[in-house]
């Protein structure tokens, strides 16, 4: 499982927000590393097929993302601002998402009861959705991006608000959930990456300045952590250096 993006441009009226990005995506958890307005929901909007890319090649194992179809077969999304309903129950939350997945409803039934179990939330079935915890509602949001059963999970700014129980719980989902698939998380949160991901991109307005693995990132940066060196890269891009 391999995503590949090759010359992606995108403009809202005249500003350019993605400028030229090339990435390759592999198996496993990846970071996708930003400021607010770096362009990070943007692309992630485009890969899971909510924005039309005007220019450039994306392909999601071997598929090319014009085939909307067959491309959302293979792909969970999370984004930032999920909710549903907020009178829905939880149970019922996922039948709905599920019926308008196309998935059948033997189907939808099974997994629906599998993801609530896994995702620790069987005893919330019959909650409403608006009476469910921070944390909760990111399990939930996971629950229905693993309702068709992806290949490539696209999760958008998932630990905000959350507190460090929560969050640590978080990290250990993502990290099962990534032994037979890929995930892209996007964050501003440079530990986020740290605790899951063996490598990352850092997007710097619309620009991709750095793609590698991890101890990568670090030493490029030249800072003694994640943190530091992913600070002191953006930094040295706003005062013109270049990026990697």
């Amino acid at each position: 499982m391999e995503i590949e993006i090759r010359n992606l441009c995108k403009t809202y009226g005249t500003k350019l927000v993605l400028d030229n990005i090339c990435m390759n995506i592999p198996e496993g958890m990846y970071g996708l590393l930003g400021e607010n307005g770096s362009g990070k929901t943007t692309l992630m909007r485009i890969l899971a097929t909510v924005l039309e890319p005007p220019s450039g090649s994306l392909r999601i194992d071997g598929t090319d993302l014009r085939m909307k179809h067959k491309i959302r077969q293979v792909i969970g999304y999370l984004p930032q601002d999920f909710s549903v309903y907020p009178s829905m129950r939880v149970e019922a939350a996922m039948d709905y998402l599920g019926v308008l997945s196309e998935i059948p409803r033997s189907v939808r039934r099974e997994r629906t009861d599998f993801l609530l179990k896994r995702l620790n939330l069987d005893t919330e079935r019959r909650k409403r959705f608006k009476d469910l915890s921070g944390g909760m509602k990111q399990r939930f949001g996971i629950a229905q991006a693993l309702l068709n059963d992806p290949k490539f999970l696209i999760i958008d700014e998932p630990t905000a608000g959350l507190d460090p129980e929560e969050r640590n719980r978080f990290y250990d989902i993502l990290t099962e959930l990534a032994e037979h698939r890929s995930i892209l998380i996007s964050t501003h949160i440079a530990s986020d990456v740290e605790a899951v991901c063996a490598r990352a991109a850092v997007l710097r307005a619309g620009r991709l300045i750095f793609q590698g693995s991890i101890q990568e990132l670090v030493e490029s940066g030249g800072g003694s952590n994640l943190e530091e060196s992913y600070l002191n890269m953006i930094r040295r891009f706003r005062e013109g250096g270049a990026g990697r």
